[in-house]
């Protein structure tokens, strides 16, 4: 009998009966507002590169390895001072055609990872691409700790700088998330001719809030990635991310148009690097 009262109980509120609780909204999640943050004067992390010798260990690790990195690069990313090295106030990441890692090339690929792990912040990054078919060289970004959102792109990449050696002075600002990426050709990326980039030192800068990620080459604003408040699958950028200098030879994109074996060996070099706190 307590059965059948049941049943007849939940057939009247199927039929339009009253729960005596007020219908169900979704939440409205509103997309942040730009409170125009600003950023201190003084860096907060910076890396000057006035010390000869080898990276300053207290700023930055290696990745290592020649697994493709996920690109089918054709070097060997090793820790030697022939592929990164500071000298007269600059660093210089190396790029040799030789065996290395069963790979017929090695270069270096620096991480700030557990030494300089940023949430928010003006991201400053002085820097002169090597030229040559081949070369593709990049100033970005990752999740820094366990990748909360998930394996890349869910949890996302910021690329502050771009460059591949067939298409000299053209650079790429790009940021990429589960929702906008290269693989389904969605992220969001601003292409820019920097004249002189393989020749002369430029500044690439990321400015990085609650509210966009905004993209300067020589402080002109070039990249403009407003958060739409959706959540992680378009914007994950609310966790600390670390900084990557890298020079990866060949691959996906890099390779596109071959390796011009003849530029080797062939260098970026990085003036300095500087973090900026962003003011609350």
């Amino acid at each position: 009998m307590a059965s059948i009262l049941i049943s007849a109980s939940c057939g009247k509120k199927s039929e339009g009966g009253s729960t005596g609780l007020p219908p169900y909204r979704p939440p409205v999640i509103a997309p942040p507002v730009d409170s125009n943050w600003k950023f201190d004067t003084t860096p907060t992390w910076a890396e000057e590169f006035d010390v000869p010798g080898l990276p300053d260990k207290d700023n930055w690790g290696y990745d290592l390895g020649a697994s493709g990195w996920g690109n089918h690069e054709l070097e060997n990313y090793t820790d030697l001072p022939a592929n990164a090295s500071v000298a007269d106030g600059h660093l210089t990441i190396t790029a040799i055609k030789e065996s290395s890692g069963g790979m017929n090339y090695s270069s270096a690929r620096l991480v700030s990872k557990n030494k300089g792990d940023f949430l928010y912040g003006r991201i400053e990054v002085s820097a002169k691409l090597p030229a040559g078919k081949g070369t593709w060289p990049a100033i970005w970004m990752l999740p820094s700790g366990t990748w909360a959102y998930g394996n890349w792109p869910s949890s996302g990449e910021i690329d502050i700088m771009e460059h591949v050696g067939f298409d000299p002075n053209v650079v790429h600002f790009s940021a990429h998330t589960e929702a906008f990426n290269w693989v389904i050709n969605t992220q969001k990326t601003a292409i820019i001719t920097v004249p002189g980039a393989i020749t002369d030192f430029h500044k690439y800068r990321l400015d990085w809030t609650p509210y966009a990620l905004r993209g300067y080459y020589d402080d002109a604003l070039v990249f403009t990635f407003i958060n739409d408040g959706k959540g992680y699958k378009d914007w994950p950028f609310d966790k600390p991310f670390h900084l990557l200098l890298n020079l990866a030879i060949g691959g996906d994109w890099g390779g596109q148009q071959g390796v011009d074996d003849s530029i080797f060996p062939v260098s970026m070099v990085v003036d300095y690097v500087r973090l900026y706190k962003m003011l609350r």
